[in-house]
């Protein structure tokens, strides 16, 4: 059976092009892993870089987007797999049940929401799949920074933190949520 990652990412590009380059990186990799990318479905962005990357390099990459966004965020054409949902919450519902592990690179608002929402499914005990940012130029070290401030204040224990995997470097990040880039064998048998 093949193996998946889901990629929460920013609908634009970001303000350094390193952003930009992170997510070529990562598509490689998984393809370079036989993975295949589960992501919103959008063709702009960080989105459609990384998606661009993971096709570029023959893997395969099945996007997920809500009737209403297909238009607004460009629905990608190219895919291996487009499927169209009625809604958000078909979306990230889907993405999660064909997905193995979590990815969230730099992105707005609606990445962070991604990103919380399987955290709290993981925490409630609803999947045990690996979570893991990928802190590109040190983006979400405020988010971490307050996530051990939760920890420090008594609203989140020091394991449901310690959940959430973290690399500056895409290769590492694979591997911490499971995957040997060069083999695309999920580590912990998940």
């Amino acid at each position: 059976m093949s193996k998946s990652v889901c990629v929460y990412c920013g609908s634009h590009n970001g303000a350094r092009p390193e952003y930009m380059a992170a997510a070529r990186h990562l598509g490689q990799l998984i393809a370079e892993c036989n993975l295949q990318l589960i992501y919103g479905g959008g063709s702009v962005g960080l989105m459609g870089v990384l998606a661009d990357s993971v096709l570029a390099e023959g893997g395969r990459v099945t996007g997920i987007i809500p009737e209403q966004l297909a238009e607004r965020e460009l629905a990608h054409r190219e895919l291996t797999q487009l499927r169209v949902v009625t809604g958000m919450h078909s979306r990230k519902a889907l993405m999660a049940e064909l997905s193995d592990a979590f990815i969230a690179m730099p992105g707005g608002m609606g990445t962070l929401e991604e990103l919380f929402e399987v955290l709290t499914w993981s925490q409630l005990g609803l999947h045990s799949k690996p979570c893991g940012v990928l802190n590109i130029l040190d983006y979400y070290e405020y988010l971490l920074g307050f996530l051990d401030h939760q920890v420090a204040e008594g609203f989140l224990n020091e394991q449901q933190r310690n959940q959430l995997q973290v690399s500056k470097d895409p290769r590492h990040l694979l591997e911490l949520v499971g995957f040997t880039p060069a083999a695309g064998v999920q580590v912990d048998g998940n």
